[in-house]
């Protein structure tokens, strides 16, 4: 893939985008050792050659991680207020070797090319602003840290365009993103999109391949060298109330942070701009500047957070108090009547990185994505005057089918299922989605008052 490249107006003014490496100590040895005073100093390190070091002494003094301190900071009753020590980094990289620890311990607040600084003729700029390290938060840190693994997508095509936004989840290029973002709505079946990386570059991509069943699409850029991949959170840990970081690029702002926390799990939605049976959905795809929906809806399991997500961020990181990925921004819940002014009302839903993470890595591995099937239609039980309890109710049984082996027969209210909660139709829908095909997992159901847990194994959607 060719590179697009920018130059900064005083990029040709710098003389070379490397450091200047100290000899190691063996190539220091010579032969005849000159006459030195017991009592002489040392001589001093010869300065960086490249001004234009993001490290460079006169622009960077640096910070502690952010993230190290996560842990012990959590246990301080106001995590929000707690602050970073500052660590003195001054004339960090005039040693070469001190650049490749960085990414361990220490958070840049610049993002970084392959060889560690900036391309020489390439502007790369501050992605997270630090006035003052001493104030710097958690978050802060959460956010330095994730930064360069988010990338904005421009998605043009035929018949419509819209942005996006999108992670970065190997070092050769893999992004995963949301299928609704790459087909715009399922608008575009082969679109033309273009990579912003946070260091300013722009990249053309290739889809490798999209699941609607999830919303998740994965693309390829092709770089040349390696880039930031996520670190890659357990969703299935996240508890009610944990901090969460939303960074993406709502309405094209690229590198925009937001903050929140967990306020719900095990939650599901329908998501699609076009009438259900049941009347006009309450959550739309986050699709910029208006842009609509396809005619067609999807059960999506999601991570409810209030972290403010709006339009454009779809794709996007939610992420934990750790900087780690636990899900990809999808919808939001909005009480407009028009896309055009949907926008945040502290209600925003993320896919969790489990499900996302295991659909990517199949279409990265064949193209397409495997779903598990019940084979029952089902309605909400709240809508039965008869049921005695909230869940998902039986309507008809396919003959053959895993529901039908399971045991399951019209009439039953399917109450639990893998070990989540199930309220309604969208919640098992949602939940059978998220297995593969084969998967054997448990189902709880109501018949005749009776409570009674089966095996079943799925089949394919």
């Amino acid at each position: 893939m060719s590179e697009e490249k920018t130059t900064s107006p005083d990029a040709g003014s710098e003389d070379s985008a490397q450091a200047p490496v100290s000899p190691t100590p063996a190539d220091s040895v010579s032969s005849v050792e000159p006459a030195v005073s017991e009592t002489s100093p040392a001589p001093a390190p010869a300065p960086s050659a490249y001004s234009g070091s993001p490290f460079h002494q006169s622009r960077y003094s640096g910070i502690r991680d952010a993230i190290a301190q996560g842990e012990e900071k959590k246990k301080k009753a106001n995590r929000r207020s707690t602050r970073i020590t500052v660590l003195a980094l001054v004339g960090l990289v005039l040693a070469a070797s001190g650049i490749g620890g960085i990414s361990g311990t220490i958070f840049a607040v610049w993002s970084l090319t392959d060889q560690g600084l900036v391309t020489e003729g390439v502007s790369a700029p501050q992605t997270v602003t630090v006035n003052t390290s001493t104030d710097a938060t958690v978050i802060t840190g959460v956010a330095a840290a994730a930064m360069p693994s988010i990338v904005a997508l421009d998605v043009s095509g035929s018949q419509a365009g819209g942005s996006g936004s999108g992670v970065i989840i190997t070092e050769d290029g893999y992004i995963i993103t949301n299928a609704h973002v790459v087909t715009v709505g399922g608008q575009e079946a082969d679109p033309s999109i273009r990579v912003s990386t946070s260091d300013g570059r722009l990249w053309s991509s290739e889809i490798i391949g999209t699941d609607p069943v999830s919303d998740v699409a994965v693309i390829k850029i092709d770089t040349g060298f390696p880039l930031s991949a996520i670190s890659i959170g357990d969703s299935e840990a996240l508890n009610v109330g944990d901090e969460t970081v939303a960074i993406g690029a709502p309405l094209g702002l690229a590198n925009t942070v937001t903050l929140g926390i967990v306020s719900a799990l095990n939650r599901s939605i329908t998501v699609g701009s076009s009438d259900t049976e049941d009347g006009p959905g309450q959550f739309d795809f986050d699709l910029p500047f208006g842009q609509p929906n396809s005619n067609t809806s999807v059960s999506l399991p999601v991570i409810q957070t209030d972290a403010s997500i709006n339009p454009g961020n779809s794709g996007g990181a939610l992420l934990n108090a750790k900087g780690e990925l636990i899900g990809i921004n999808v919808a939001i819940a909005s009480n407009s009547t028009s896309a055009q002014g949907a926008g945040s009302i502290g209600l925003g839903f993320a896919i969790p990185s489990n499900y996302a993470m295991r659909v990517a890595n199949e279409l990265i591995a064949t193209g397409t994505a495997s779903h598990g099937l019940l084979g029952a239609t089902v309605t909400d039980a709240a809508f039965n005057p008869e049921a005695v309890v909230s869940g998902a109710l039986i309507d008809s049984v396919a003959p053959g089918g895993a529901a039908d082996v399971a045991g399951l027969r019209a009439g039953d209210v399917v109450t639990q299922f893998n070990g989540r909660p199930i309220t309604n139709r969208i919640d098992l829908t949602a939940q059978v989605r998220t297995l593969p095909a084969g998967t054997e997992t448990s189902l709880t159901y109501v018949r005749g008052g009776q409570s009674v847990t089966v095996r079943v194994t799925l089949g394919e959607l």
